[in-house]
């Protein structure tokens, strides 16, 4: 197997890690692209970013009131 972030991953196609990436496992390598998309354009004086391990994502909710979410422009 591959091992990331000092964990054993199986050969093969893995949809999600512990750290939320997508990973390929082969006796050669093993490659990883994220599960999530960071937001660039956003109220940042209201709003602040905060990372979802459940949804491998990253919520914008406001500062004063988080349980209230953001509208985001753009993300990468």
């Amino acid at each position: 197997g591959c091992i990331l972030n000092g964990k054993l991953y199986p050969f093969g196609h893995i949809d999600r890690t512990d750290d939320c990436f997508r990973c390929s496992c082969s006796q050669r390598m093993m490659s990883c692209c994220s599960l999530f998309h960071t937001p660039i354009s956003y109220d940042k004086e209201k709003c602040k970013v905060v990372f979802n391990e459940n949804t491998c994502n990253y919520d914008v909710v406001q500062k004063d009131d988080p349980s209230k979410e953001c509208f985001v422009y753009s993300r990468v």
